[in-house]
């Protein structure tokens, strides 16, 4: 006697006689279009009548809906059925279309949304800006195009989403950083502290990353908020927070650079040096740097110029300081049609205001001592043509300084480009001392003082244009003592941006296999010289 199955072995074959459906791959035929009015929407058999949805694509099912239901379309032939295929997907389309154009619109209005309060984040605005801003659009908008008047309504900038936009966009930001820094082969980061109006101490920390496929991400990376003391170490436990919390590894720090300030580069509990030695700890190696823009101001500091600088802040703050002088001077200079129309306010936060404010100053001397004349306050210097020369002497030479501090500011700016700058200014300082050490000196790139010497032919002041090259070599001499972190570093930075011209004898060990096979191979050369 046979035994009969068990239970378990019935199921398994009730399954393997089962129709799979899927695994049949019936795909829908063009042909029931014409037949039987069907049209396929995303992988579904829809009926172009009445929109019902067949769940199989097997004809059977397509026609019997059709039979069943349709059946009076059976009168249609040839043209006259074609032509209300056309039609019924003609509307189809345009339902769907409605539905697309409303859920577009509303996608729009949310990125608008975005944009605006991006915008209002950059530039430092309330959140409460945002009504404000969407009143002047809906004014824009009922004149230049009322017909989408309901669409910019349906832009939100009120002043609590306006906040919860940029908290999703900061930590949007986040987010990337984060999925970002696994990538990283190297990073160096960037510190400032500064206090601000409720005396609270605020620590920025800047990032720049790089990967293996040289993709560079520069970025803010947090900003701590110091309660109390701002020492060293309490700089150190911010960044340490910063730099864990997005999980960056310590070994992969090249670079720390700090202000300068006494916290930030003390030999033995600086913050640079704590990082430093944390890098150190983990197996990496980092270097030390003094922002170079900072060190730049501080050396155009060196030529304090006194007997200048203090007449002429005394003069503009005589003007200013009173708003019936101030609106004197204004409608005097309006009145003689003068180059400009106001004197400038100087700032030592604002490092490019020495310079400006020395500019208008020389510009409007003339006028300046004609108001001061008027209001029975002479300013003498402006006879003296020595003074006059001093002035132009350092109108110019801060501007080259201006020009200098311009020229290394900028986002995304490598190290050896703003060190190529440095040591331009360098020669360029050099060639000044040389043209105005000169018997005949060469003012040529020292245009106020040039027009000074041309007003007073009869006094010597060329004479003092050796006191100038002294200034200048004493200047010249600043910017190399501050500037020897760069220079100790500048084998470096020459086998980064021009390792075609480095010779592997002066290129670390670990490294002058692979700069000979680089200076051999000529196809690396010659894209290396088409890109640079």
């Amino acid at each position: 006697m046979i035994p009969s199955p068990s239970g378990q072995f019935k199921k398994m074959a009730t399954v393997n006689k089962r129709r799979k459906v899927d695994s049949e791959a019936r795909r829908f035929q063009d042909r029931w279009k014409v037949e039987y009015f069907f049209t396929e929407i995303q992988n579904h058999c829809v009926c172009l009548i009445c929109q019902e949805t067949v769940a199989v694509y097997k004809e059977f099912n397509v026609k019997r809906h059709y039979q069943s239901r349709h059946s009076t379309y059976d009168k249609l032939t040839g043209h006259d059925r074609s032509e209300k295929l056309k039609q019924l997907e003609a509307v189809l389309m345009s339902q769907q279309k409605f539905f697309i154009r409303a859920r577009e619109s509303n996608e729009n209005a949310t990125r608008a949304s975005y944009e605006v309060a991006t915008l209002i984040a950059k530039n430092c605005k309330s959140f409460a800006e945002g009504d404000f801003i969407k009143e002047c659009v809906m004014k824009m908008v009922e004149n230049i195009c009322p017909e989408k008047k309901q669409e910019f309504a349906n832009i939100c900038l009120a002043r609590n989403t306006v906040a919860r936009r940029i908290e999703e966009i900061s930590s949007d930001i986040k987010r990337q950083l984060t999925s970002k820094g696994v990538d990283f082969d190297f990073f160096s980061i960037a510190c400032d502290e500064s206090t601000d109006l409720s005396d609270t101490a605020q620590l920025l920390i800047f990032m720049r990353g790089v990967d293996d496929e040289m993709n560079v991400t520069e970025e803010l990376l947090d900003l701590q908020s110091l309660t109390d003391q701002t020492r060293g170490k309490d700089l150190f436990v911010s960044v340490s927070s910063a730099i864990d919390d997005m999980k960056l590894p310590w070994n992969k720090v090249t670079g720390i650079i700090t202000d300068g300030a006494p916290a930030m580069v003390g030999e033995r509990s600086g913050l640079s040096t704590l990082i430093c030695n944390k890098v150190i700890e983990e197996g990496g190696k980092a270097i030390k740097l003094h922002c170079i823009i900072h060190q730049q101001v501080l050396c155009a500091k060196h030529l304090k110029y006194d007997h200048v600088m203090k007449p002429v802040l005394k003069t503009i703050n005589f003007i200013r300081s009173k708003a019936l002088c101030h609106r004197q001077f204004k409608q005097f200079l309006l009145d003689i049609q003068a180059e400009y129309e106001d004197v400038l306010y100087h700032n030592d936060v604002r490092w490019l205001s020495r310079g400006s404010a020395l500019q208008r100053f020389y510009s409007l001397r003339k006028e300046i001592g004609e108001f001061l004349e008027t209001k029975g306050q002479p300013m003498r210097e402006l006879s003296d043509p020595i003074w006059l020369a001093d002035l132009g002497f350092l109108v110019d030479i801060t501007k080259h300084l201006n020009v200098l501090n311009t020229s290394l500011q900028g986002k995304d700016a490598a190290v050896n480009q703003l060190y190529s700058h440095l040591k331009a200014f360098g020669t360029k300082l050099q060639l000044f001392i040389r043209q105005l050490s000169q018997t005949q000196p060469n003012t040529i790139h020292f245009s106020a003082l040039q027009e000074i010497m041309n007003s007073f032919p009869q006094d010597n002041i060329s004479a003092q244009t050796s006191r100038y090259a002294a200034d200048i070599a004493s200047l010249a001499g600043e910017f190399k003592r501050r500037f020897q972190d760069f220079a100790a570093i500048e084998k470096e930075i020459s086998l980064f941006s021009s390792p075609f011209s480095v010779d592997p004898d002066d290129a670390p060990d670990q490294l002058q296999l692979e700069l000979i096979e680089l200076h051999c191979d000529s196809e690396l050369r010659s894209r290396h010289q088409q890109l640079s």
